[in-house]
């Protein structure tokens, strides 16, 4: 099975911004962005990435990153798998 990232994101792009949602938080430091694992590693460039592409910017205080709007859109988003609503509709039969 594929999987399309949504909106030219890439593994480790999507993964940081999934932090954010897992923690429950609007702003996370460099060490702790470093601190998420990745498969294909990650590191604090995935975070910068997404800085020019729109979707952090610089926290407030110190050293880290804030989600944008654009970020809390895309992190509002419920993707279910293709086909999820009618194969339930037709279990229920």
């Amino acid at each position: 099975m594929t999987m399309k990232l949504p909106q030219g994101l890439t593994p480790q792009e999507l993964r940081v911004l999934q932090e954010f949602r897992r923690v429950a938080q609007e702003e996370l430091t460099e060490a702790e962005i470093c601190g998420i694992k990745h498969p294909d590693g990650g590191g604090i460039e995935p975070a910068r990435s997404l800085l020019a592409k729109g979707y952090l910017e610089p926290a407030s205080e110190g050293a880290g990153f804030r989600l944008t709007d654009r970020a809390k859109a895309l992190l509002a988003l419920k993707p279910a798998p293709a086909g999820s609503e009618g194969e339930a509709e037709g279990s229920e039969a």
